[in-house]
Order: C-alpha cells, then sequence, then structure tokens
C-alpha cells in the first residue's frame, strides 16, 4: 500500500499544486477585476493602493505561475510572504486566532504556498518540462538533475 502512494506522490502534489494554485489566482481577479463576488464588500481595490492592490497582482500572477507549475518555488515563496504579512498585519491585529479574525484564508495559503517552496511542482507542471528538455540538450550530461525526486518519501 505504502509503495503505491508513494509512486503516486508527484501527482497528487502535481494535483494540490494546481488547485491551490487556482485558488490563489482567484482570489486576485476578485480583488482585481471585480469578477467572483469582487473583492470583500464586491467592488475591486483601487489600483496602486498599499496593500490591498499589491497582494492582489501578487496572488493573480503568483497563483497562475503556481498553477502552471512554472517557477513555483519562486512563485510560492513570495506569495507564502505575502499572506504572512496579510495574516500579520491584517488580521491578527483582531483577534489570535485565524478563526476569530477572519484570517484562515490567508494562514492556509501562507502555508500550503511554504510547503510548495519546499517540495517544487511535482508532476504536471511545466518546471519539470522545461527540466526535461533543458537535460535532452545537453545529451543526458546531467544525470544528477534527473535522479532528483521532487518529495522525499
Amino acid at each position: 500500500m505504502t509503495g503505491r502512494l508513494n509512486s503516486a506522490q508527484p501527482y497528487a502534489l502535481g494535483l494540490f499544486r494546481i488547485v491551490i494554485g487556482l485558488l490563489f489566482a482567484c482570489h486576485g481577479a476578485a480583488s482585481l477585476f471585480g469578477v467572483l463576488g469582487g473583492a470583500a464588500g464586491g467592488g475591486t481595490v483601487e489600483a496602486g493602493t498599499w496593500p490591498g492592490w499589491y497582494a492582489a497582482v501578487i496572488q493573480l500572477v503568483g497563483g497562475g505561475l503556481v498553477a502552471l507549475g512554472l517557477g513555483t518555488r519562486a512563485a510560492a515563496f513570495i506569495s507564502s510572504g505575502s499572506m504572512a504579512y496579510a495574516y500579520f498585519k491584517v488580521h491578527q491585529p483582531e483577534a489570535l486566532w485565524p478563526l476569530q479574525n477572519d484570517g484562515e484564508a490567508s494562514a492556509i495559503f501562507c502555508w500550503a504556498m511554504l510547503l510548495l517552496v519546499f517540495t517544487g511542482s511535482g508532476a504536471l507542471g511545466l518546471d519539470r518540462l522545461f527540466a526535461s528538455r533543458g537535460e535532452r540538450a545537453d545529451g543526458g550530461k546531467d544525470k544528477e538533475a534527473s535522479e532528483r525526486t521532487p518529495v522525499a518519501a
């Protein structure tokens, strides 16, 4: 049983990455373009306002890159940091626990993105596609890169 689960791990991680990235991008799109119910209370955030507009741009771009699996670690690192900032600067001063201060989404996205920083894109990501093209261009000389696994079991 463990062997089967371990062999499916890169695919489960890839699906996790896609779902988290799409959900994160949807938050940014809602704030920037007013789609999917708009920003909190409806509407959009005003361009250039701190921190809302910048957070929305990070959410849209970072979420899109994470969903595609393109530059996953860097995009997830920046996204995680923006959610940590959102939690501690916006939500945490209201109350101690995320359930009390409406900071659950920020906390969950922060930790999910931080996980992706350490695991990478998993299967189904453009990172792997470009990495495999680079290996073929080297003529297979970079054996160390092909032997790496995205997640240690």
